[in-house]
C-alpha cells in the first residue's frame, strides 16, 4: 500500500540508513525526514529543520502535508553522553542538571514528538511507530546497576510508550507503537563504550535499519505496545 515515512531525528546514523533504505522501497512515497539541520536531496523526500523545543515541535508538524497516509514512523532521539555528561557509574555521580538533560532528551522529547504528530497518524490504514528506547530500560532485566540516568529515562520513556497505546487503542485504532532496542551500534553515541562490546555485537547503522524495518513488516496489528529487539525478540517491560 503506498504509504508516507515520517523519521525524527533524521541526523543519526541509524535514521540516514533507515532513509537510504525507505528510498529504495516502491510502496514508500513520500519520506519526511525531520532534524535540526540536515537536508536530503532526493526528490522522495521533505526536510523539516527545526529545534526540538515544544513549541517547534508543534511549528514542525503543522508544517507536515500528506500525499500518502503515514505507514511507518521513527523516532530516532535520545542522549547518553554530552560534553560532561557520562553515564553514572555510582549514586555519588548522580546529578539533577545531568538527570534533567537526559530525561528530557530520552523521555519527554520523544512524547512530544508522539503527540503533535498523532492527528497525522490517523487513517484506515495500519501505522506502526518505533520509538527507540534500550534493553537498559527494563526494571525487570536490570541486573548491573549503574547508567542511573539513562536506565530511568528508557524506563519513563517505555511507560510513556505503553501509556500512549492505551489511549490510542481507543482513538487511533490503525496506530501500533513499538519501543526498540537497536543493540550497540557503530554510532557516537556508543563510540566510547565500544571497546566493551563483544566481538559481532557492535552493529553497523545499516543492519540496525534493515532489522528494524522487517521487524515493522512482521508486527501485528493488535492495539497494544511492543517492546522488541534488533533480533525480532519480546524484552520484558
Amino acid at each position: 500500500m503506498p504509504h508516507t515515512a515520517i523519521v525524527v531525528g533524521a541526523g543519526s546514523k541509524i535514521a540516514q540508513a533507515l532513509i537510504d533504505k525507505l528510498v529504495k522501497e516502491d510502496t514508500c512515497q513520500h519520506i519526511i525526514a525531520i532534524s535540526r539541520g540536515q537536508t536530503f536531496s532526493d526528490s522522495k523526500i521533505t526536510s523539516i529543520n527545526t529545534q526540538y523545543d515544544e513549541a517547534s515541535i508543534e511549528q514542525a508538524c503543522s508544517q507536515i502535508s500528506l500525499s500518502a497516509p503515514v505507514g511507518k514512523v521513527f523516532i530516532c532521539q535520545g542522549i547518553l553522553h554530552q560534553d560532561e555528561l557520562k553515564p553514572e557509574r555510582k549514586l555519588e555521580s548522580i546529578s539533577s542538571d545531568n538527570m534533567l538533560k537526559v530525561y528530557e532528551a530520552n523521555t519527554v522529547t520523544p512524547s512530544l514528538w508522539l503527540k503533535y504528530l498523532t492527528p497525522h497518524l490517523k487513517s484506515n490504514e495500519p501505522c506502526k511507530v518505533a520509538l527507540f528506547s534500550a534493553r537498559i530500560g527494563s526494571i525487570s532485566d536490570n541486573q548491573l546497576g549503574g547508567w542511573y540516568s539513562y536506565r530511568a529515562s528508557k524506563a519513563a520513556l517505555n511507560m510513556m510508550v505503553q501509556t500512549f497505546s492505551v489511549e490510542l487503542a481507543r482513538r487511533a485504532k490503525n496506530v501500533k507503537l513499538l519501543a526498540f532496542h537497536p543493540g550497540t551500534t557503530d554510532t557516537p553515541l556508543s563510540e566510547p563504550f565500544q571497546r566493551s562490546v563483544p566481538e559481532g555485537k557492535l552493529f553497523t547503522p545499516e543492519f540496525v535499519a534493515s532489522q528494524l524495518l522487517s521487524l515493522l513488516d512482521t508486527l501485528e496489528m493488535d492495539g497494544k505496545a511492543s517492546y522488541m529487539d534488533w533480533n525480532h525478540q519480546s524484552i520484558t517491560w
